[in-house]
């Protein structure tokens, strides 16, 4: 009952203390639906890109910017967010999080000209940002050690599964009205409603974030220990509570308010565990998965396929996103974070380079002073699998385990700030590729993708020097260098 998890001194049945996971779960589930948010506006462009073009009138650049300005908030968004959660609380993060995804929805789905579109998308995107910091950083504050990692997996099912339901809102609403252009309801064109839809997830999150506790080492951060004694009760048992309790307070032990500041160190001016949260937040997004999301649609319309075609395969690959992150939840507490980032990575690397190899060797055509790729025979079939065998990759690999990482990694003094930095500069690096893949699709699909792929090779090198393992570790023995 919802009553066991919100009430500090509330008995708790026996299979929801320490010997089952029952509870920390449905909390987490809660917490995950910022991912499923994140993972619907940051996809929702995808069926409206070409409704947008024809409707504003605008050039690629222009267009590209306008799909990556949501990019730009989630920056923002991620920066500030550790700040408000560790002086307001994760679930007033989680609360104003929705907020700006309800507004966004409305403010996109009614824009008059591109200019609100933009603004609108920027508001979107300030949710999406406190949605990728708070989200990770709770789940991994309100999980026993052992089963941490499939719950903080969640986080990626729930952005994989908003990117699934988005592309397949995409495509209803395009098919219902003829096109993403045609109207649909009330005078408005299916794109959108595109954007509306949102709204019944955004009310959703901020709702269900009423029904769930605060984080327990945020309680004991704010000296409010009869309340953190009670939620870790709930969620870990009785057994060793008092331990508990004082082992996360000697980690929280400090004489000033969190800040930024925490993270200086010696490694080229912040401590060596926060850089290793920068790499692979930039690796994450360097190997382009954001490209196959975001542009999906344009991409196979411009070898071929039809609207309709375009955005079937789309809606095929966010379901393997969605199959192999399962597969991610089942493994990564008993292989590790480390051996698949490994493999991910591998995989990644072969199937980008095959996708290279296929585009740069296509012949080509000019349409409209562009220059598109025109595949033919095989080379369709095989750019299709290796594009879905490359979300395979990533699916069960940096997808989940990146997020996993960012939120247990960190010490927990500096966990929400330097979860706040990591994600900033992961938003950075995905508003990078994401703006400029229009024009490197316009110059080269070739060299586009054997950019990925070299991303994709440097991230198995930085994975084997410098990333360890962290199955099974407790936040609370985390350390500032990295943990072997």
């Amino acid at each position: 009952m919802t009553e066991n998890v919100l009430s500090p001194g509330a008995k708790v049945p026996p299979s929801d203390t320490g010997e089952g996971t029952a509870v920390p779960f449905r909390i987490a589930a809660v917490a995950a639906l910022g991912g499923l948010l994140f993972g619907y506006d940051s996809a929702v462009i995808n069926g409206a890109v070409s409704a947008i073009e024809g409707k504003f009138q605008v050039e690629s650049a222009l267009l590209g910017f306008a799909i990556a300005s949501a990019l730009l908030g989630a920056a923002a968004g991620a920066m500030v967010a550790g700040r408000i959660a560790d002086r307001y609380g994760r679930l007033v993060t989680m609360q104003a999080a929705a907020v700006m995804f309800l507004l966004s929805a409305l403010g996109t789905g009614f824009a008059p000209d591109v200019e609100v579109l933009v603004v609108f998308r920027i508001v979107g995107g300030l949710g999406v940002g406190l949605a990728s910091v708070i989200a990770p950083a709770y789940i991994a504050e309100i999980s026993p050690a052992r089963v941490r990692g499939r719950l903080g997996s969640l986080q990626q099912l729930a952005i994989v599964t908003g990117i699934f339901v988005s592309l397949l809102v995409d495509y209803a609403l395009a098919a219902l009205a003829g096109g993403s252009q045609e109207e649909l309801w009330f005078g408005l064109e299916a794109w959108r409603w595109m954007f509306l839809a949102m709204c019944v997830p955004a009310l959703a999150y901020g709702l269900l974030s009423l029904t769930i506790p605060e984080s327990p080492r945020y309680l004991i951060a704010q000296g409010r220990l009869g309340e953190a004694r009670g939620v870790l009760a709930v969620l870990l048992g009785e057994k060793g509570l008092d331990l508990k309790v004082e082992s996360i307070r000697a980690t929280l032990a400090r004489e000033n308010e969190p800040s930024i500041r925490d993270l200086k160190g010696s490694a080229i001016g912040l401590l060596p565990i926060v850089w290793i949260g920068i790499g692979l937040s930039v690796f994450q997004q360097f190997v382009g998965i954001n490209v196959i999301f975001y542009y999906s649609s344009v991409l196979w319309q411009a070898v071929g396929f039809d609207e309709g075609s375009s955005l079937q395969i789309t809606v095929i690959t966010a379901v393997v996103n969605i199959a192999t992150t399962l597969i991610a939840i089942a493994y990564i507490d008993r292989v590790g974070r480390r051996p698949l980032l490994i493999i991910g990575s591998a995989g990644m690397a072969v199937t980008l380079a095959t996708m290279a190899v296929i585009f740069g060797t296509a012949s080509t055509t000019v349409v409209n002073g562009v220059t598109t790729p025109q595949l033919t025979g095989l080379q369709g079939p095989i750019a299709l699998i290796a594009a879905n065998l490359f979300v395979v990759a990533f699916g069960m690999s940096w997808g989940p385990v990146v997020w996993v990482l960012l939120g247990e990694a960190f010490p927990n003094r500096i966990r929400a700030a330097a979860l706040s930095l990591a994600a900033g500069a992961q938003w950075a690096a995905n508003w990078l590729i994401t703006v400029s893949f229009p024009s490197m699709k316009d110059f080269s699909l070739g060299i586009s993708y054997g950019f990925y792929a070299v991303c994709a090779v440097l991230s198995l090198v930085f994975v084997l020097r410098w990333v360890k393992e962290t199955k099974g570790v407790e936040l609370e023995a985390m350390q500032s260098d990295p943990v072997v």
